[in-house]
């Protein structure tokens, strides 16, 4: 079922009436009118995706319509109808911006397939736009787990991905829910469909509506052209609500229509637009826990985890750490445009600290750390001195706090301990290394040197 909305004008009643009756019955949406004026009404809601229009029509003639149509911003796509044929009226609608040209009588499934034509190009255009707006990662190298937990979470999301299910992943955030989203999209049937992420909690409130829905042209201030909405524009594929426990109430009442009716109403629009997309939610937040406040509708809790994904933090399960680093460091150097020829490695100890530590911001806290030490990393190599000093520090601290007893020569305890007292400098100068070495009154030559010492 198709959530396109068309309009048939034509001032002949009984023919407007059959196509109509057939592209009802092909699944489409469908209104009429009987002559220019009535079109442009009905356009001007900016609702409409394809007008199939008679070139003769009493009063204003159907390119009439079409170039006030274009002058006023509606971007409804127009196949042009007449019995009338020739190569100048042809010409005439194509340079006024039609999408198409027919003669009647029409050929029904000849006006099936021009339709779906005109539809097909509009729908790459309109994902082209989104694509453009959103941050997708398509066509990325995807990270193998390593870990039991994380393996039997992607085989859950894998067998649910063959099914229409709702989905709700939830977990700390940075744990990579936003690529569980994704992989359920790739190993579903939707596959070749779009793939859409909300942020919830990025949008203003009094926007959530108009975002998920679309709205009409002139349906409040501001509305200055017709927005599609972004379910429309994952129709056939899947939306990814992130953040869903953001979602304000009054909004969630309209989330759960759509589930369960399968429909939109774009904000000031009239009719209702069906719509096949599959929800994909998730959040960081104790769902439940908001539902027993009254901040979460508890029907709409239980529609969206029909199937619920839980993801592990990135401390319960450091087997993945090494293979995530090392992926994370690859995509880096790709993002950062350093010379494949020239890698740049971990010191061992580096690799020794990423593990020990807790990473509270997850992946997405590593992710930001390793793109740091490559902006600093002299050599092709990465050393302890590239890493923020909360990282050492807190290592330190975790096995400190485990009776570790110092170890190694006065020579190495002596290094060790200059290296934390550099470190912490460090960290109170903002990471400003030479800021560092000006309070230590070292050179910078000097204390990369004493770092480099402590590492050996």
């Amino acid at each position: 079922m198709t959530s396109l909305q068309l309009l048939v004008v034509d001032d002949e009643p009984a023919i407007r009436q059959v196509v109509a009756a057939h592209l009802r019955k092909a699944g489409y949406s469908v209104e009429q009118a009987g002559d220019g004026e009535a079109a442009l009404e009905k356009l001007s809601r900016g609702d409409v995706d394809i007008a199939l229009c008679d070139i003769k029509l009493p009063g204003l003639s159907g390119i009439d319509v079409l170039r006030q149509a274009r002058a006023a911003g509606i971007d409804t796509a127009f196949i042009m109808m007449t019995a009338f044929a020739s190569v100048e009226t042809a010409i005439e609608a194509i340079k006024a911006g039609a999408a198409d040209y027919m003669i009647k009588p029409l050929n029904n499934e000849e006006l099936l397939h021009r339709l779906t034509k005109v539809a097909d190009l509009r729908g790459l255009r309109a994902e082209n736009r989104v694509l453009r707006g959103l941050v997708l990662g398509a066509g990325e190298e995807v990270f193998r787990f390593n870990s039991p937990a994380m393996r039997e979470m992607e085989d859950m999301a894998v067998k649910v991905a063959r099914t229409n299910s709702t989905v709700l992943i939830t977990g700390e955030s940075g744990t990579g829910k936003g690529v569980v989203a994704r992989l359920i999209h790739q190993q579903s049937l939707r596959a070749d469909g779009p793939f859409i992420p909300v942020n919830c909690g990025a949008i203003p409130e009094n926007l959530v509506e108009s975002e998920f829905f679309g709205h009409t042209r002139g349906s409040f201030t501001g509305a200055d052209k017709a927005r599609k909405g972004l379910f429309l524009e994952a129709d056939g594929g899947t939306i990814f609500l992130d953040e869903i426990g953001e979602l304000p109430l009054a909004l969630q009442v309209k989330l759960l229509h759509v589930i369960e009716h399968k429909e939109v109403r774009p904000v000031g629009g009239e009719q209702t637009r069906s719509v096949d997309v599959r929800i994909v939610a998730a959040t960081n937040r104790d769902l439940g826990a908001m539902v027993a406040q009254g901040k979460f509708r508890e029907d709409l809790f239980f529609r969206l985890s029909v199937f619920h994904i839980d993801m592990p933090p990135l401390r319960e399960r450091r087997q993945d750490i090494p293979a995530l680093v090392e992926f994370l460091l690859r995509r880096g150097m790709q993002r950062h445009g350093v010379d494949s020829g020239h890698k740049v490695a971990l010191d061992p100890d580096v690799g020794e600290f990423l593990v020990n530590y807790d990473w509270p911001g997850n992946v997405r806290e590593m992710e930001n750390i390793i793109d740091r030490a490559l902006i600093l990393a002299d050599g092709g190599r990465i050393t302890l001195a590239d890493l923020p000093p909360q990282i050492t520090r807190a290592v330190q601290l975790s096995h400190a706090g485990e009776g570790t007893e110092p170890s190694g020569t006065l020579r190495e305890q002596v290094r060790k301990y200059e290296a934390d007292i550099i470190l912490r400098t460090i960290e109170e100068a903002s990471g400003n290394r030479r800021a560092a070495a000006q309070k230590l009154d070292i050179g910078l030559s000097s204390l990369y040197r004493k770092l480099e010492e402590s590492e050996e």
